[in-house]
């Protein structure tokens, strides 16, 4: 879920009703039994030099999650260097990290196992229980953001399921990679599964077929019924398709089968920038699940009517987001086919300004994004709407990349921690106020922290690119894949595992 870290804002979706195989650059897969035949257009590769900078990018990324989370506390702060709480989505991102960190030789396999092992006992450990204050979570649900030094519910915040998926996630990740017989890779396993099994999907629907997107122990909050859920489910195409395959794949509180069903029918399909996709405005959510789920050549029921597969639908939706981007109607500085990407992220101001001669209105934390369902877009851009899409458009992510870091360079990204969240070239004037960040005169404005949220994609996407591993981790979860089939998805590495 995403939101600002100083103002605990409604879960996104309810916010937006008004994220060792080769990857193959180029192939086409045809689907048994009616299946459409999906063709992913011939990419143009990327350079040796993009290459090269990625490499630059993906350590200082890697690197930023290993200095801002203590090896022995395992809760990764939700951003850095502004000290607030972890985000138990950003720890996903983190523990997903570490057996990248350990193939590209950046920490050895037994710190990055004890490193593992701590996260995940330490939120095993964290208490559960329906009451509004001492608990973590409740169900086997954590709360979406927890005190970095006690581990417990930060403040009021939601009991979040999209979240408490992100971590599980990244638990199952480190689950498969660390398969040997050394005691602290058979601890990991099992607490990664207990953390996984304990889960009560069951519970989080309230008696209907969808997910809902949080809960409250306080009776009598704003946006919820009366058991203390939030009356908006996961409903539409974003992020939450990650949410539904863990839901359904559980070996103990799975959700019923037709609820996959229900939710594609929430979807929304239509043409955006000459491309038709399923709509969803911030990048984020045509991101997310790709980070651990391979969807190259699967289809469920929606997506084989409509003859494409997941992972071309979110190569479109970034292709649209570019275009917008090189059309540049409202004129923002900067803008252009190497410089683009609207998704949730930081940003300078809640305000309305004069600036090159318009009236244009800013927002802090929001989820940018350019679809034909919506469009918010205030100039900012986030690096990772293009680094988290990586895999779908290889050669204009990462000459993006490139052009930012040569545009902005040091305001923008250092070697050690990579980029910040968000800049904004049309915000140049000094004298300015500005809510978060800094603004570098004539330049423009520049975020001064990195979100977990947002640093976790630019890595792991990179490493998809390359190796295919954090997918070729989870393809040998026995729960992912049930809970793949049980969506009804068939065809490419699924062939002959579903029954």
């Amino acid at each position: 879920m995403r939101r600002h870290v100083r103002r605990i804002a409604l879960p996104l979706a309810a916010a937006l009703v008004t994220t060792t195989g080769a990857a193959a650059p180029s192939w086409a897969q045809t689907q048994p039994r009616r299946s459409p035949t999906v063709r992913h257009e011939t990419r143009e590769p990327m350079t040796a030099t993009d290459r090269a900078f990625l490499d630059t990018v993906a350590r200082a990324t890697f690197d930023w999650f290993v200095d801002v989370t203590p090896a022995e506390g395992g809760l990764t702060p939700d951003r850095w260097p502004t000290r607030t709480f972890s985000s138990i989505a950003a720890t996903g991102f983190y523990l997903t990290a570490l057996p990248i960190g350990v193939e590209r030789g950046w920490i050895a396999r037994d710190a990055a196992r004890a490193r593992a092992l701590a996260s995940l006992r330490r939120h095993w450990t964290l208490p559960q229980g329906a009451g509004a204050t001492g608990v973590s979570g409740h169900r086997g649900f954590l709360y979406h953001f927890l005190d970095l030094e006690t581990g417990l519910r930060w403040r009021d915040v939601e009991l979040s399921t999209i979240d408490t998926a992100l971590l599980v996630a990244g638990a199952l990740t480190c689950r498969e990679y660390f398969d040997g017989t050394h005691a602290d890779e058979r601890a990991i396993r099992a607490l990664a599964d207990s953390l996984y099994h304990r889960i009560d999907w069951r519970w989080a629907t309230a008696g209907g077929a969808l997910v809902r997107m949080g809960w409250h122990p306080e009776p009598g909050r704003r946006g919820n019924d009366a058991a203390g859920f939030k009356t908006t489910t996961w409903h539409g195409y974003m992020e939450a398709m990650l949410l539904y395959v863990l839901a359904l794949g559980s070996p103990t509180h799975p959700l019923e089968a037709g609820s996959w069903r229900e939710w594609t029918r929430t979807y929304r399909w239509g043409t955006f920038e000459g491309e038709r996709f399923v709509q969803f405005a911030p990048l984020f959510g045509h991101q997310y699940s790709h980070v651990w789920l391979d969807f190259r050549g699967i289809h469920d029921d929606y997506m084989r009517r409509r003859g494409i597969d997941y992972f071309e639908n979110s190569r479109r939706a970034t292709i649209a987001q570019r275009r917008h981007a090189i059309r540049n109607r409202d004129g923002w500085r900067d803008r252009d086919g190497d410089t683009w990407g609207l998704t949730a992220s930081d940003g300078p101001v809640n305000a309305t300004l004069d600036v090159d001669g318009r009236r244009r209105t800013f927002f802090t934390y929001r989820a940018r994004g350019a679809a034909a369902t919506e469009i918010v877009d205030d100039g900012t851009i986030a690096p990772t709407a293009a680094g988290g899409s990586i895999p779908f458009t290889p050669a204009h992510s990462a000459r993006a990349l490139r052009t930012m870091h040569a545009r902005y360079g040091a305001p923008l990204f250092d070697v050690r921690h990579g980029f910040v969240d968000a800049f904004n070239p049309t915000l140049r004037d000094s004298t300015v106020r500005v809510t978060d960040g800094r603004i570098v005169h004539g330049v423009g404005w520049f975020d001064t922290d990195r979100l977990g949220i947002d640093q976790g994609p630019i890595l792991a996407m990179i490493e998809n690119e390359r190796t295919g591993l954090v997918w070729s981790l989870l393809k040998k979860n026995a729960d992912v894949v049930r809970g793949l089939c049980r969506a009804g998805f068939r065809g490419a590495w699924l062939a002959g595992r579903c029954g």
